[in-house]
C-alpha cells in the first residue's frame, strides 16, 4: 500500500511542511538567480517555452498519469525564473508591491490552517480576527463618532463593484454613476455589470476630476446620483479634490464613493495623510493593501460609513447561517461578502499591523514617496528627459525629450523583452509617457539613476 501524501494541518502538519519549505526557499533562490534581473528575458514565447518544458510531457493535452516527487522544486524554480520581481528597483511599472516577509509568513499559516470564512464553525478565530481588524481599519477612514464597518475583498475591483452595488440597493436601480475621466475602469464596468444607467464621465483636464464640471452634471442630470472620486489614480497617482467633491455631493444629495485603492495607504503616514482630507465624507471607500501596504495579493477592503448599508448583502443558506444558530449566538458571516468560501486574508494584515505598527508602516510610505521625489529630481535635472509633474504619491511620469510616442512605446517594449527593466505607460496631455510606480522602500538613488540611464541608452534615435 502506498504512503499517503502528508497534510499541511493537523498535529503532523508542521513536521511535514518543514522539508517542503526548505525545497521551496531553495528553488525560489535558484530561480531568481537564473532570471538575473527584474523580468525574464525573451518575451512571452520564451517564457511560455520554459514553462512548457518544466511541465509533464502529457500537458496540455492530458493530465499526467503518474506523479513526480521533484515537481515542487522544478515548478517553483520555473515560476521564480519566469516572474517579474517587484523587489527589483528596475521593476516599477505597476501598483505591484514587494510583499513584506512577515506578511508572506503569515499567509503561509493561513494556507496551512485553511479556514473558510463563510461560517463560524469553519473559522472561529479567523472570523473574530477579521471583525476586529476590519473595524479598526474602518475607523482609520471614518474616525469617531462614526461607527463604520469594513469588508475584506480581493482588491480594488471587487471593492468598487460592491460600492456600486450598495449604492444601487440604497438609492434604487435608477442610480446614475458619475466618475472622472481618470477613474479606474472597474467603476463603469460595475455599472454595466449591475444593469445601471450608462455612467457619466466627468472631465479631468488636469488629471483630476473637475469640480465645476461635476457641479454642472449634478445640476442637470436627473438623480439619484453616485459620485466616484479617486485618491490615487492608476496612471499618475493623482488625488481628486476630495473636500470640494464631498461638498458638492452634500449640496446635491449625491452618494459619494472614493476609490483609495492606491492612495489609502497614506493614512498610515503622519507626513502624508493630510492629502486624504475629505476621505471621511464618503459613504464608501475602497482600500487595497497589496498596493501601498506591502501585502501579498489579495488584501482589499471596502469601508462603509453606515454599517446598515451592508445589510443589503444579507443572505440565508441554512447549512451556513440557520436562523436558530444565529439566534443562539453563532456569528453570521455570509453577509460579509458576495463570495462564499473565503480565505483569511486578514491574518497577514493583522500580523503586519501588529508587527510594524502605524509608525513602521508610515515609514515605508514616507520612504517610497521620498524615492519618487528623488527620481523626479533626477528626471528634472536631466536635459534629455521631460518630467510630467512632481509626484503626488509615488508615481512619476517621464519621457525622453523630443522622442515620438512610437519611440517611447518601443523603448519600453525593448527593455521589457530583454528583461532589463519593467516600466509602465500612460497617456497625459496628449502624449505617451513612461511610468514608474515606486513601491520598493529599499530602492536606492543609484538604482533610480541606472533606470534613467537604461532608458536613455535604449531610446531609438
Amino acid at each position: 500500500m502506498s504512503t499517503p501524501w502528508p497534510l499541511a494541518s493537523g498535529p503532523e502538519g508542521p513536521h511535514a511542511l518543514r522539508p517542503l519549505l526548505d525545497t521551496v526557499l531553495t528553488a525560489l533562490d535558484a530561480g531568481g538567480r537564473a532570471r538575473g534581473g527584474p523580468l525574464p528575458a525573451g518575451g512571452p514565447r520564451a517564457v511560455t517555452a520554459r514553462v512548457r518544458a518544466a511541465l509533464p510531457d502529457a500537458l496540455p493535452d492530458a493530465l499526467p498519469e503518474h506523479g513526480d516527487p521533484d515537481a515542487l522544486r522544478d515548478l517553483v524554480h520555473t515560476l521564480a525564473e519566469g516572474s517579474a520581481d517587484p523587489a527589483d528597483p528596475l521593476c516599477a511599472a505597476h501598483l505591484h508591491c514587494p510583499p513584506l516577509a512577515v506578511a508572506v509568513a503569515a499567509d503561509l499559516a493561513a494556507s496551512a490552517l485553511n479556514p473558510s470564512l463563510d461560517s463560524w464553525d469553519q473559522a472561529p478565530a479567523a472570523s473574530a480576527l477579521e471583525t476586529l481588524v476590519t473595524r479598526a481599519l474602518a475607523h482609520e477612514i471614518h474616525p469617531p463618532p462614526a461607527g463604520p464597518d469594513a469588508l475584506m475583498t480581493t482588491g480594488g475591483t471587487e471593492s468598487n463593484q460592491l460600492a456600486v452595488l450598495l449604492a444601487r440597493e440604497t438609492q434604487g436601480p435608477g442610480v446614475r454613476l458619475l466618475h472622472g475621466a481618470n477613474a479606474h475602469h472597474s467603476l463603469p464596468r460595475a455599472a454595466w455589470l449591475l444593469g445601471l444607467p450608462d455612467p457619466v464621465t466627468v472631465p479631468a483636464p488636469a488629471g483630476v476630476l473637475d469640480p465645476a464640471a461635476l457641479d454642472e452634471a449634478l445640476t442637470h442630470l436627473p438623480g439619484p446620483h453616485l459620485v466616484a472620486a479617486t485618491a490615487g489614480t492608476t496612471d499618475a497617482g493623482l488625488i481628486d479634490p476630495l473636500p470640494e467633491i464631498a461638498a458638492l455631493c452634500a449640496a446635491h444629495g449625491a452618494r459619494l464613493h472614493i476609490d483609495a485603492a492606491y492612495g489609502g495607504g497614506l493614512l498610515f503616514s503622519a507626513r502624508h495623510r493630510h492629502r486624504l482630507t475629505g476621505l471621511d465624507a464618503a459613504h464608501t471607500v475602497t482600500l487595497d493593501l497589496h498596493k501601498l501596504g506591502w501585502q501579498p495579493v489579495a488584501a482589499g477592503l471596502l469601508a462603509a460609513r453606515d454599517p446598515a448599508d451592508l445589510q443589503a448583502l444579507h443572505h440565508r443558506a441554512d447549512y451556513l447561517n440557520a436562523d436558530d444558530d444565529t439566534d443562539a449566538g453563532l456569528p453570521d458571516l455570509l453577509g460579509r461578502s458576495l463570495r462564499t468560501s473565503r480565505r483569511p486574508d486578514v491574518l497577514k494584515i493583522a500580523v503586519t499591523l501588529a508587527t510594524l505598527g502605524r509608525d513602521g508602516l508610515g515609514r515605508l510610505v514616507d520612504q517610497v514617496c521620498d524615492r519618487a521625489a528623488e527620481f523626479a529630481d533626477l528626471v528634472a535635472r536631466h536635459p534629455g528627459f521631460d518630467l510630467y509633474d512632481r509626484p503626488t504619491i509615488s508615481t512619476v511620469l517621464f519621457r525622453p525629450a523630443h522622442a515620438t510616442d512610437t519611440a517611447v512605446a518601443a523603448v519600453r517594449r525593448h527593455l521589457l523583452t530583454d528583461g532589463r527593466a519593467v516600466l509602465g505607460r500612460a497617456h497625459a496631455d496628449g502624449r505617451l509617457w513612461l511610468k514608474t510606480t515606486l513601491l520598493n522602500p529599499q530602492a536606492r538613488p543609484d538604482a533610480l539613476a541606472a533606470l534613467l540611464k537604461l532608458v536613455e541608452g535604449n531610446t531609438p534615435g
